[in-house]
């Protein structure tokens, strides 16, 4: 039984599975859209969400955190100057999750996670 077992494997070690989705994180705030699994970007949803709720926070702490997540100093300046103008009125759901269908080589079920306008 799996009760209040929360997140995914991946079947990836923990240190790795971290750093997947520390970059996952990076590009998406980066670009505002990519394409990767349906389990990947479920994943990667909430931790996005995270670091744009702490930057709509803007305090010094709040930066520091995100900074600890995401440790590209221009991604964490455009979360905390840019997407928490955007985002100010809105109170969560800042990532939209598409299903487009399978992955070509192995049928992979593939997503598209893109920032809400």
């Amino acid at each position: 039984m799996r009760h209040r077992v929360a997140g995914r494997k991946l079947d990836r070690r923990s240190e790795h599975r971290l750093s997947l989705f520390k970059n996952q994180v990076a590009v998406l705030l980066e670009r505002e859209k990519m394409v990767t699994t349906v389990a990947k970007a479920k994943e990667v949803k909430g931790l996005a969400e995270r670091v744009i709720t702490l930057g709509k926070a803007g305090d010094l702490a709040s930066r520091r955190r995100a900074l600890e997540f995401v440790t590209q100093d221009k991604i964490v300046k455009k979360v905390f100057d840019d997407l928490a103008r955007r985002y100010a009125n809105r109170p969560g759901g800042y990532v939209r999750l598409v299903r487009i269908g399978t992955r070509r080589g192995d049928a992979a079920e593939m997503a598209q996670l893109e920032l809400v306008e």
